[in-house]
């Protein structure tokens, strides 16, 4: 089995009740919520990441203001070589995706082209229970609201974390 490990940066930015989320077109091409962010590079600093692909994505600049905390996950599925041809091999897959509070400073709203999302907006935080979203704008919301010490969010039900 082949063993992968990512790294990710992502970025949680409330304002006005707001949070700013990008859309990824998901399995089978069904859009769904994401946080801004994405993996690091080699050699790149996960502060810088955060930076990076939060304007990638949306065309804000931001500063990180708090490394809210850490969350993790593991899957194992196929792998991939190319566009949907499948190895016979497995993958153990690792994420490690740390989760930074952020303020936006500049540049404005725009979508990423040719990248992993195609739209960017700001939704009330009342409604993100009711968007398709992946479970990690649940992870990362509760760690902005509970902001735990160690951080580490407490785990969500089916579906979250």
């Amino acid at each position: 089995m082949l063993r992968k490990l990512r790294v990710a940066a992502y970025a949680i930015c409330v304002r006005d009740g707001k949070v700013l989320l990008a859309r990824s077109p998901g399995p089978g091409g069904v859009p769904e919520w994401v946080l801004p962010g994405g993996g690091t590079e080699h050699g790149e600093d996960p502060h810088d990441t955060v930076v990076r692909e939060v304007e990638e994505e949306t065309g804000y600049r931001v500063e990180p203001t708090a490394l809210l905390g850490v969350d993790s996950n593991r899957l194992t599925r196929p792998s991939r070589v190319g566009p949907g041809r499948l190895l016979r091999r497995t993958v153990d897959h690792h994420g490690v995706r740390l989760v930074y509070e952020a303020r936006v400073t500049g540049g404005g709203l725009r979508f990423e082209v040719g990248g992993s999302t195609d739209l960017a907006a700001w939704q009330d935080l009342d409604v993100v229970p009711g968007l398709r979203r992946v479970p990690l704008v649940d992870a990362g919301l509760r760690l902005w609201r509970e902001r735990p010490p160690a951080g580490r969010a407490g785990r969500g039900g089916p579906g979250e974390g």
